[in-house]
């Protein structure tokens, strides 16, 4: 049976987004959100044959242009080309994955009516999200700040019949897809081009995709670093509650408690210690990844307001009869909160290249790039490069966006959130700290073999057996290329429930 969810004014959270991406569900509007568009768009219509005065945005031009008064008989056209002419976006092609969030979220903001589209503007877009007809969109032309201008430009053009899509596997001009499914292009009315391309979804989609990835990756960071301690031959001390109930941060109690039971049974954590402490990437473990999991919980609380919200200009109160023109669009909020999540993300993988490299330094029994023959075979060297090289893109990459504004329109957007750049930057760090974790799995596995016939606790031991069906043991060099993607495949298809 299909699966449908019916987009309403109920909350919608980070969790229900991605149950409805994995389980592939299709999406309609609830009669609820039916109502509320077609009542805006019916005051609209009237307020229109009545109203004289300029309104930004309906009547008027945009941005600087904004005292330019549009006769009524060119409204549709005023809304067509300002799709046209704000559609030059460059740059790398936005991932599919991302421009489908994209049109999700455009749909769930235009519901709440207070945008004045035409109920059958977001039935196409409906259309497109269940057909996987996904526009090409470019990454860069956004300022994060009158909306994501360029990027909503080039996801909304095939609405008109212009741009290009991705579908059935192929890009194709968008004109051609629609006449493949009897679609004709939609006439834009009054205010509907600016309300497509006013808004964050192009911010909210790449912060939701990181958002995402984040929550299972620092999961998995717990999980590793986990392995790595044991492989380490690491002390359990600095994980004990009492620590961490006298600093009681949310992040750093659960990460605490994540190890105690995780390693729980384990003979390798209860043996006798021959040094008293352990260095800070494996002693401040909790304190590190757990600001990081607290980092990441105030972005979702940002996020899940943000994706809850009507974020074009001007807003329409059809029951107050208002039309009021604020900043909505502004992403300053994104993008303070994409900066944090690069930062908390970034962090996590600088900790884990300093567990890879104290892995491989010949310490506590541990054999030098943990392999044998070590001096014929360089073992695992080079892999501590590689991360190490990924962590630096990622602290540079990490240099806040938000701190930056440059003026446009003539100075009447005079500020602007730069948030679409946080939110390119954000998905890279998100997308490298994988690749980093990939590589402390690499090396703590390995690492873990040196410490039989001793054992971790059932729950190490079985992920690294489930990990071993992957990647075999290096008993001597071989191209460890192959090794590392295989182990970020394993990565990519661990199963987590986000929920917890």
């Amino acid at each position: 049976m299909e699966m449908i969810h019916y987009i309403s004014s109920d909350i919608f959270t980070i969790e229900k987004l991605n149950e409805i991406l994995t389980q592939n569900q299709k999406i309609q509007l609830s009669e609820e959100a039916r109502a509320n568009i077609v009542n805006c768009r019916d005051y609209l219509d009237k307020k229109m044959d009545t109203q004289a005065d300029p309104i930004y945005g309906i009547n008027t031009g945009f941005g600087s242009l904004c005292n330019v008064k549009i006769d009524n008989s060119n409204l549709s056209r005023l809304q067509e080309n300002l799709m046209k002419s704000h559609a030059c976006g460059t740059g790398d092609l936005v991932p599919e994955e991302i421009v489908k969030i994209m049109l999700l979220l455009k749909v769930k903001s235009l519901s709440f009516g207070h945008s004045g589209v035409q109920l059958e503007t977001v039935e196409r877009l409906i259309d497109f999200y269940n057909n996987d007809i996904l526009p090409v969109v470019y990454t860069q032309g956004s300022l994060g700040a009158s909306g994501d201008l360029a990027p909503l430009a080039h996801l909304s053009l095939p609405l008109i019949g212009e741009g290009e899509v991705y579908c059935e596997g192929f890009r194709q001009p968008a004109s051609k897809v629609l006449e493949k499914y009897g679609w004709e292009p939609i006439v834009l009315k009054s205010k509907e081009g600016l309300a497509l391309l006013n808004g964050t979804q192009f911010m909210s989609a790449y912060g939701c995709y990181a958002l995402l990835k984040s929550k299972k990756l620092s999961y998995l960071a717990d999980l590793i670093g986990a392995v790595s301690l044991e492989a380490f031959d690491g002390r359990i001390e600095p994980f004990n509650e009492l620590i961490h109930y006298v600093r009681p941060h949310k992040g750093q109690i659960l990460t605490a408690q994540f190890f105690n039971e995780v390693l729980e049974g384990s003979e390798l954590i209860s043996r006798e210690k021959e040094h008293v402490q352990d260095p800070y990437s494996f002693r401040c473990i909790p304190q590190v990844h757990g600001a990081s999991k607290d980092a990441i919980d105030y972005v979702d609380r940002v996020f899940k307001t943000e994706i809850n919200s009507v974020t074009d200009n001007p807003n329409i109160f059809h029951k107050d009869d208002l039309i009021v023109s604020g900043g909505n669009f502004h992403g300053q909020p994104l993008a303070l909160a994409l900066d944090f999540l690069s930062i908390a993300i970034a962090e996590l993988g600088s900790i884990s290249e300093r567990r890879t490299y104290q892995l491989i330094s010949g310490l506590r029994g541990l054999p030098a790039f943990l392999v044998s023959d070590p001096g014929l075979n360089s073992g695992f060297m080079i892999p501590q490069y590689t991360a190490a090289s990924i962590v630096s893109q990622n602290k540079q990459l990490a240099t806040p966006s938000s701190v930056d504004s440059i003026v446009s329109s003539n100075g009447q957007e005079d500020h602007v959130s730069m948030g679409a750049n946080g939110a390119t930057k954000a998905f890279k760090v998100v997308e490298n700290l994988e690749r980093i974790l990939a590589i402390e799995l690499f090396n703590a596995a390995q690492a873990l073999e040196f410490r039989r016939p001793m054992k971790s606790s059932d729950f190490i031991e079985a992920f690294v057996k489930t990990y071993r069906d992957e990647v075999s043991f290096v008993s001597e060099d071989r191209i460890l290329h192959y090794d590392i993607e295989k182990t970020v495949g394993f990565l990519q298809t661990f199963q987590i429930d986000l929920e917890d």
